[in-house]
């Protein structure tokens, strides 16, 4: 008979526009020393757990990457309720921008600690076993699955084209250092690749607020442990009814 591992389970309660957050090891960056120091940088410059006053939901962990969950690729009508067709769309420095299954992303990471947020529309009641979603939630879903499909191909053609991959580890050198010196409203490229990619997902299916075009530029990883109704800065602002519900540790090793 088949085994439900924990990893299982945690899958099964993800759905497309959840956000999932890695506090990584950066000696096990796989992608070589110059990934190894945009990732020191990230979690020096652009992490902070120590202030009580920044209102992470979150109280210990530098949460550095991050990753969005996308629809996978559908090959008959039943995959599209299959938790195991989930993928997490990311931007990495080995692969570029990268969809892989969500269950595999998991039992591969060597991270620290990895945290799901899921997303929820208003009137949705996540994590509630009698819960039926009415006609108009989902119907709302079908629409951010098949925006967030849309933007997954998108992307993974772009890095493909233009070759992120050789770009992104230089991308996040230079966003967390014009960060420290106070100029990431200055800097074309993001201050966080990784939260860049995410908040773009959010704002392409209509989940995430784009005002300035500068929202996703800008955005940080811990930004999203921030409830948005309650800050106006360092948080990802999303649209009236949507709203991060409370974290959920998918994964927590030893420090």
């Amino acid at each position: 008979p088949n085994v439900q591992t924990v990893d299982d389970l945690l899958v099964e309660k993800c759905k497309p526009g959840d956000i999932v957050l890695f506090d990584r090891r950066c000696e096990k960056c796989a992608a070589g020393p110059v990934a190894a120091l945009s990732c020191l940088l990230s979690r020096s410059n652009l992490c902070n757990d120590t202030d009580p006053l920044r209102g992470r939901s979150i109280e210990t962990g530098k949460f550095d990457h991050c990753g969005v969950v996308v629809p996978g690729i559908m090959k008959n009508k039943s995959d599209q309720y299959d938790p195991s067709n989930l993928l997490l769309l990311e931007a990495t420095a080995s692969e570029g921008i990268v969809a892989r299954p969500l269950l595999t992303r998991l039992e591969m990471s060597q991270s620290r600690s990895v945290v799901l947020l899921p997303v929820a529309s208003a009137g949705e009641q996540r994590g509630e076993d009698d819960y039926e979603p009415s006609d108009r939630v989902v119907k709302l879903n079908e629409y951010v699955e098949k925006r967030l499909a849309s933007f997954r191909d998108q992307w993974l053609g772009l890095s493909a084209k233009q070759g992120y991959a050789s770009a992104h580890s230089t991308l996040g050198i230079i966003g967390s250092l014009a960060f420290m010196l106070g100029l990431q409203k200055r800097n074309q490229g993001p201050t966080s690749p990784s939260a860049w990619i995410c908040v773009m997902a959010l704002q392409d299916a209509n989940i995430g607020v784009n005002l300035t075009d500068r929202e996703a530029l800008e955005a940080k990883v811990e930004d999203f442990l921030r409830d948005h109704r309650f800050y106006d800065a360092d948080t990802v602002r999303l649209r009236p009814g949507w709203k991060f519900l409370a974290p959920v540790t998918m994964r927590e090793t030893s420090r």
